[in-house]
């Protein structure tokens, strides 16, 4: 950790530490988005045009990032959301950031495409994992996992509903990266040029029972990641019928993923969820997609107050995260910003990137005035300046984006 400390100073270090540590392939799996990267690109830069506003002389000596999340009270209101085959950056790489989750005092979310058992993952978080699901299109093979999840104890499932088909991502068809995984000449040199990895990843797995293997797949579609294609998103088929079904099976917090529209998310409230995550899937979808923060006012607006609403997609700062919450968010999902810790250093990189999310935010509530996540609305958001005229934007956008400084303002 002390390492880490001194060699990355924010999110982006850790991106660049497990950019050299890991094979192009594994890296570009966490690290793009979908065809032309245009939605990832958007998610980041959507958050640096949202201003802060400060309030000053205000005494903020004593500050709290506490926020309570379905009853139970969390360290600061993020949330490690579903990543699957997170082994394949580190051994055991579930596990380490169920662990680091735990240790910071905020939810870690498993994804169904995971290679750890779920009961294991569970322990390792004192029974406060959440689990992340896709419905298949033979239902029933979808059913027994979640209701494998009910008997180990899980309270809160998360239903993605983004991926009726698998997205467009390119970069891993070239890369060789793909369902299932093969080793390619590409791959394979790719792989020699980083022998950390392979021999303290994938060699220790090979040493402990060869290839990692889907965990929590019933019979008759689990496998090793290298075996037979797997499905790993929901059926074209599933509709709001589902949901419904859904809903009378599990007893316990139910969450769906994936939604952009606020009309799907009153649909959503109508079926008795207990929260909707906004999302665009990190960019890794549908490349077009809006960016989900832009729709949180929106969001927050057309739901009941009982109804959490969490967002992701794009946050790498934690001024991120109290802007989401000044939106109107109850809290955020983190998944790249974490994944890059893991690469980096493992459970101790995944913690060093929660500790800079907890510092960030710490800070940022300071220099705006609020000593707690209550004090933070909408008057802590600086209202948008209109774009310049067209006939003298053009030059002066060139200028202010080619520094990374330019915002289009869209109205609504």
């Amino acid at each position: 950790m002390t390492n880490l400390r001194h060699r990355a100073y924010n999110i982006n270090d850790l991106r660049e530490l497990a950019r050299r540590r890991l094979p192009r392939g594994v890296f570009d799996f966490i690290d793009r988005g979908t065809e032309d990267d245009i939605a990832l690109a958007n998610n980041l830069e959507r958050y640096r045009c949202i201003k802060l506003k400060p309030r000053h002389l205000v005494d903020v000596s004593n500050r709290t990032l506490q926020r309570t999340l379905f009853g139970r009270p969390q360290s600061m209101p993020l949330i490690i959301g579903p990543t699957g085959v997170a082994d394949i950056l580190w051994y055991e790489g579930e596990l380490a950031l169920a662990k680091a989750a735990t240790q910071a005092g905020i939810p870690f979310t498993l994804s169904t495409s995971s290679t750890t058992p779920l009961e294991k993952v569970l322990d390792a978080t004192n029974g406060t994992m959440w689990m992340q699901t896709y419905l298949w299109e033979q239902r029933e093979l979808s059913y027994a996992v979640i209701e494998r999840a009910r008997k180990a104890g899980v309270g809160t499932l998360m239903l993605t509903v983004d991926t009726a088909v698998m997205p467009n991502r390119e970069f891993n068809a070239r890369n060789g990266f793909t369902n299932p995984f093969r080793l390619t000449p590409r791959m394979t040199h790719d792989i020699a040029l980083h022998p950390r990895w392979l021999f303290g990843v994938m060699g220790r797995y090979m040493l402990t029972g060869g290839v990692p293997r889907y965990a929590n797949y019933p019979d008759g579609i689990g496998g090793k990641i290298t075996g037979p294609p797997v499905r790993l998103t929901n059926a074209a088929s599933v509709t709001w019928h589902d949901v419904e079904v859904l809903r009378e099976r599990w007893p316990h917090k139910l969450l769906i993923k994936g939604l952009l529209s606020a009309q799907d998310a009153v649909t959503a409230q109508q079926h008795g969820v207990d929260g909707v995550v906004l999302s665009n899937h990190g960019g890794r979808n549908l490349d077009s997609a809006m960016a989900p923060i832009d729709l949180v006012p929106e969001f927050r607006a057309a739901l009941s107050k009982s109804t959490t609403l969490i967002v992701d997609s794009g946050i790498r700062r934690g001024s991120d995260v109290v802007k989401a919450i000044a939106l109107g968010a109850d809290a955020v999902i983190v998944g790249k910003a974490t994944l890059y810790g893991l690469g980096a250093g493992g459970e101790a990189g995944v913690s060093h990137a929660l500790g800079v999310f907890h510092d960030e935010i710490d800070r940022t509530l300071a220099l705006i005035g609020r000593r707690s996540f209550d004090e933070v609305d909408a008057s802590s958001i600086a209202s948008p300046i209109a774009s310049p005229p067209r006939s003298v934007a053009s030059s002066i956008e060139r200028h202010l984006f080619e520094r990374g400084e330019f915002c289009a303002v869209t109205t609504r």
